[in-house]
């Protein structure tokens, strides 16, 4: 049974996603978490509400090198452009709570129109927001420059967005974006390859 079929049994608990997606390998546990589609992606987010202790440090590891990207495969719910990755790094300078800096990397078109979409990670409770209201003070390595999350096309994709992340296992994580007070139908499932 592959995860989109599991993910729509009626009686699948948190617990059993985590235990089957852990027990995959890397590969393999990458491409069944890039098939889900929006319906298995907004019904997974509900499942795991409040099953886990989800953290910054599961988006990039405190040990980690400061600015050193922890990149994590990403398929959003919209109908153009599903495929991209979030790159989170542990900042190289002290901040006044738990942090994790980070951006957004596409196809070489969204890169080019959008830009790169920079934010910070914050915890929040059990989860962690992403916060495109927020900028690094500075880019991470080997990464592009920061573009204000206002200019260019980035006004329509990133501009006062904020994503409520929630951990589905150790790799695994799954989103929801909010523009504002106003929850928006784009839901998001992220798996860390590095």
């Amino acid at each position: 049974m592959t995860l989109a079929e599991r993910i729509k049994t009626p009686t699948v608990t948190a617990a059993d996603l985590a235990s089957f997606l852990d027990e995959l390998p890397d590969a393999v546990r990458l491409a069944q978490t890039m098939a889900l589609g929006s319906d298995e992606q907004a019904r997974l987010f509900e499942i795991v509400a409040g099953a886990r202790r989800f953290t910054v440090d599961d988006l990039a590891p405190q040990s980690s090198t400061p600015l050193n990207g922890v990149r994590h495969e990403g398929k959003n719910s919209m109908l153009l452009f599903t495929r991209f990755a979030k790159v989170f790094a542990m900042p190289d300078e002290p901040t006044a709570q738990p942090e994790r800096w980070g951006y957004n990397e596409g196809s070489s078109l969204v890169k080019t129109a959008v830009g790169p979409g920079y934010f910070v990670a914050v915890q929040q409770g059990d989860e962690v927001l992403v916060d495109y209201t927020l900028t690094p003070k500075k880019p991470l390595n080997n990464a592009p420059a920061i573009l204000p999350n206002d200019a260019r096309l980035s006004r329509f994709v990133f501009n006062q967005t904020k994503d409520l992340v929630r951990g589905v296992s150790k790799h695994v994580s799954i989103g929801r974006a909010s523009r504002g007070t106003r929850q928006l139908d784009n839901w998001f499932v992220l798996c860390r390859v590095s």
